[in-house]
């Protein structure tokens, strides 16, 4: 059984994940990344947005930032933690297989997942004709005839975003949006088309999303669908070590709460970052409050080494020399 204690454990190998862990590691850091495999862009055909990597596929991104992290001394576990509990002197994290790890200080980044509508024919489209995100998608789906799926109060505004993408934008309500009488002016002005009623099914010809059905028998012929998911934060382990996920105000989810700077939760030694605590945050944002949260961890450990020297754990404190 591998008992071995680290600075730091990680949870979550995606962009946060990786980020914080070459920055501790590059920070002279005992730390381990425990990753099960299960990115949220994983059926996502590139990253965008990602300055210098605008195009990579999204494993092809992660297989370097692995590489970086061994690169300084890191390590990366496959697996997938299933419970942590608090101990004397910091964490303790228990994986599926049995393994165990320990660190001083635990960073979640394991992300969130999409839950979309029970549509027939959506969730195979996921990842492909079905999109969520202008700034991920719209330069590829530009000039294309899009619908917009209806899932809350946000869709309105999802529908005038992509309008910036293409002219040819149709929301369709699927007796879910009820648009104020300020969105129906904007929708109007913005010439997008409105469709009333529930969706019955996305269709698609040989895996390629050719529009959608109302339930009432009506077709419209797409060649994207935009969609606003409900993205609940993968919280099960930081729940289990006494936090509760928050609903976001704009009603799109649920997220964990942190501070603005470095992602420390309520629970000390305890941080979060990416997705599970901000999830309007795109690949770039995650990677950067990974570093954030790597560097606001060094240096908590920095003042608990200072105290503990200070209290003689290593030993007399030497006498500045004069030069």
């Amino acid at each position: 059984m591998d008992t071995t204690r680290y600075d730091v454990v990680i949870i979550g190998g995606g962009a946060a994940g990786l980020s914080a862990a070459t920055t501790l590691a590059r920070a002279l850091r005992q730390v381990l990344v425990i990753d099960a495999g299960t990115p949220r862009n994983a059926r996502a055909a590139g990253v965008h947005g990602y300055l210098s990597r605008d195009g990579i596929n999204p494993s092809e991104l992660l297989s370097i930032g692995r590489r970086e992290v061994l690169s300084y001394g890191g390590t990366v576990a496959d697996g997938e933690a299933v419970s942590a509990r608090r101990t004397s002197d910091g964490f303790e994290v228990i994986l599926g297989d049995g393994r165990r790890f320990s660190g001083r200080r635990l960073l979640v980044t394991s992300g969130l997942t999409d839950e979309l509508p029970p549509i027939d024919g959506l969730r195979e489209q996921w990842g492909k004709g079905v999109v969520h995100c202008p700034y991920c998608h719209g330069w590829e789906i530009r000039g294309q005839r899009i619908g917009v799926l209806g899932t809350g109060p946000l869709s309105v505004h999802q529908a005038l975003l992509f309008r910036q993408w293409s002219s040819e934008i149709t929301l369709f309500l699927n007796d879910t949006v009820e648009p104020t009488a300020e969105e129906w002016d904007k929708l109007t002005a913005r010439s997008v088309a409105v469709v009333a009623g529930p969706v019955a099914s996305v269709d698609a010809v040989d895996g390629v999303l050719t529009g959608l059905t109302l339930r009432q028998g009506s077709s419209f012929d797409l060649e994207s669908l935009a969609v606003g998911t409900r993205m609940e934060a993968r919280s099960v382990l930081l729940e289990s070590l006494g936090l509760s996920p928050r609903t976001h105000p704009t009603g799109a989810g649920r997220f964990i709460e942190t501070d603005a700077m470095g992602g420390a939760t309520a629970v000390p030694g305890l941080y979060a970052a990416g997705n599970v605590s901000n999830l309007m945050a795109q690949v770039i944002t995650a990677a950067a409050e990974g570093v954030m949260s790597g560097a606001r961890i060094n240096a908590d450990l920095v003042e608990e080494d200072t105290r503990l020297a200070m209290a003689g754990h290593f030993g007399p404190i030497p006498a500045p020399v004069e030069g």
